[in-house]
């Protein structure tokens, strides 16, 4: 078998930061948790990133641009009412497939408040920059800034009401469009198993 080169073990150092990350955030991971995931030592991880640090700010810069590659993806060639729908669905099916997803965007904010809090102002920098450029990502194809901030708005509040564990057929998913409510449900549902009736 043919040895990884650099860049293809940077490349399976980010992927392994974001399950870490997204299960025990900046604080509650290690190094070592991460090296172990890719399966090299850590001195070779820091060979490829100066310090934690800059492995959590890859991290974050890739979900950022993973999640934006999807609503471009989901969008293109569609405009208005066609693209808020497409890019919902495929938005709550990133989440539900990958999980990790979800949860590193919330490490990811938890982190920045912090360190903002603290004085650190870089990480705020890479992700305000990255939420950006989402937002115009969102904003080409709906046309409307009001558009564009319901848009946003309601992905936020899925992504806290499936953090929170509301289950497929809960009460609390009503209020969603017909095609987000029932793959916002889901991405409980999947974790969860069929609900058994609406809960209340």
């Amino acid at each position: 078998m043919a040895r990884m080169s650099a860049d293809e073990r940077r490349e399976s150092v980010i992927r392994a930061a974001i399950q870490e990350f997204a299960r025990g955030g900046y604080h509650g991971t290690s190094t070592e948790a991460i090296a172990k995931r890719v399966g090299v030592s850590q001195p070779y991880l820091f060979r490829l990133f100066p310090g934690k640090k800059a492995i959590f700010l890859a991290a974050a810069g890739r979900c950022l641009e993973s999640t934006r590659r999807v609503f471009a993806e989901a969008a293109d060639g569609l405009h208005g009412e066609e693209a808020r729908a497409a890019m919902g669905e495929a938005y709550v099916r990133l989440i539900a497939e990958d999980p990790a997803m979800l949860q590193m965007q919330l490490q990811m904010y938890v982190t920045v408040a912090a360190a903002e809090a603290a004085g650190d102002h870089e990480l705020g920098e890479l992700v305000r920059a990255g939420w950006l450029e989402l937002w115009d990502t969102v904003g080409i194809p709906l046309g409307d800034v009001h558009q564009t901030t319901a848009f946003m708005a309601q992905g936020m509040l899925i992504n806290t009401l499936s953090a929170m564990g509301f289950p497929s057929g809960h009460r609390i998913w009503d209020g969603f469009p017909g095609d987000v409510d029932k793959a916002a449900g889901s991405v409980r549902g999947r974790a969860d198993g069929p609900a058994g009736g609406r809960t209340v």
